[in-house]
């Protein structure tokens, strides 16, 4: 009879220590998950942590009710067999009974299936808490009370529960085998925009192809005709007059005026849209589509122009390059063999690492020619070497006061010894 009923007991401190471990052990944002299919489960474990303290209340108000009992049975069953207390030996073998029965193994279960102890386990512990409510209460007063009076909050604020950006980049590293890697990908590029900025991905002022306005009108309608890009900025001499922006796609227009001219192509232009080189990439993605757009012009502190971004440049930083025109197909980066590479120096630093899987310092020049240019505090003449933080960088051409070709490897490359 008394070991049947230590029996029990150990059986109820066994469900409460598992409760327990698997209550705190679930995923709270699966459980959110399962909560809005409709899962009766984990909407049971959802109210049950919306307040906690009552929830472990009344777990450890039961488990420590159990283990008392237990012990007290124990020193029964102890007499009964040896005909007087045994404390010490009582002690021992409860407590080696409790901790791999009670303790150990319900909670280790839990904690490696922790739906399916918490979900079937809080049906029971919603009917103990509605019994033992006046309890739990009276408990958790004192302990809150204690709680606040050594200087800690009794709740819990939700802000606290919610992941920062940095966090949620951990949550997609980690959840590799289940979501695609591309996906993944995707994922985290999206959590990067807020880190980059325009001034990280747009078209340098020296790149920019746009038409000039002084320009002959048959030369004008060549640049037109040869166009590879679908918007192109309109300037008078140079790029920083903008006039404004021509969409090709209004150029079909004047095939019915008799006569083509520049006042009738200025017409079809639209008005330059400008946005400083330190907006967010997440900020100008917003912009665009507020504002119907896919180009802008970059401007520094002063009004000056430094280059142009576009809409399809933003969601390339998400997806990847997918654009198919011919001025993307002429690559900065050539493999040499043997982890050496001929680059240009107008390469993006940003591009260079991640496309090489690199780790170049992009914290204030953003080419590889402003990068070396830097370092050196000087225009280089060709033939020089420069080691970059586990990098090596030999200057190949210079020319107009520019570094136009690098060849770079990374130290422990097969022919860094020779390269050197």
């Amino acid at each position: 009879m008394l070991l049947g009923l230590f029996v029990l007991l150990m059986i109820a401190s066994a469900y409460f220590s598992g409760s327990e471990t698997g209550m705190m052990r679930l995923n709270r944002y699966r459980l959110k998950h399962l909560k809005r299919t409709g899962h009766t489960g984990a909407s049971r474990v959802s109210k049950l942590l919306e307040t906690p303290d009552r929830l472990i209340g009344v777990i450890l108000i039961g488990n420590n009710f159990v283990n008392f009992l237990a012990a007290s049975v124990a020193t029964l069953i102890t007499i009964l067999i040896l005909g007087e207390p045994a404390p010490l030996v009582t002690a021992v073998v409860l407590t080696l009974v409790v901790l791999i029965f009670a303790e150990v193994t319900p909670k280790t279960i839990a904690a490696l299936y922790p739906e399916k102890v918490a979900y079937p386990s809080s049906l029971l512990l919603n009917i103990l808490l509605k019994i033992l409510y006046p309890v739990v209460w009276i408990v958790n007063f004192v302990s809150n009370g204690l709680v606040r009076l050594l200087g800690f909050k009794s709740n819990i604020d939700d802000s606290q529960q919610q992941l920062t950006p940095d966090e949620l980049r951990t949550v997609v590293d980690e959840s590799s085998g289940r979501v695609p890697r591309r996906r993944q990908g995707m994922l985290l590029n999206i959590l990067d925009l807020e880190k980059v900025t325009v001034n990280d991905i747009l078209v340098p002022k020296n790149e920019i192809i746009g038409l000039d306005i002084e320009d002959d009108i048959d030369e004008i309608l060549s640049q037109i005709g040869s166009a590879q890009h679908t918007l192109l900025p309109m300037y008078k001499r140079e790029i920083d007059n903008i006039i404004g922006i021509l969409h090709l796609r209004s150029v079909g227009k004047l095939i019915q005026v008799e006569k083509i001219n520049k006042a009738t192509i200025i017409q079809e232009t639209m008005e330059p849209y400008f946005i400083p080189e330190s907006t967010p990439l997440h900020t100008q993605l917003f912009n665009f589509q507020s504002k119907k757009l896919r180009m802008a012009m970059v401007v520094d502190e002063y009004g000056a122009v430094q280059g142009l971004v576009t809409l399809e440049d933003i969601l390339e930083e998400i997806v990847g390059e997918f654009t198919t025109d011919l001025a993307a197909s002429n690559k900065e980066i050539h493999e040499q063999g043997d982890g050496i590479f001929l680059i240009d120096g107008s390469a993006s630093i940003r591009d260079i690492n991640r496309i090489l899987s690199w780790d170049l310092d992009s914290s204030s020049a953003k080419t590889l020619n402003g990068l070396l240019t830097e370092i050196l505090q000087s225009i280089p003449e060709s033939a020089v070497g420069i080691e970059l933080d586990g990098y090596y960088a030999e200057i190949v051409q210079v020319k107009d006061n520019v570094i136009r070709t690098v060849r770079m490897w990374q130290a422990g490359s097969a022919r860094v010894d020779e390269a050197i």
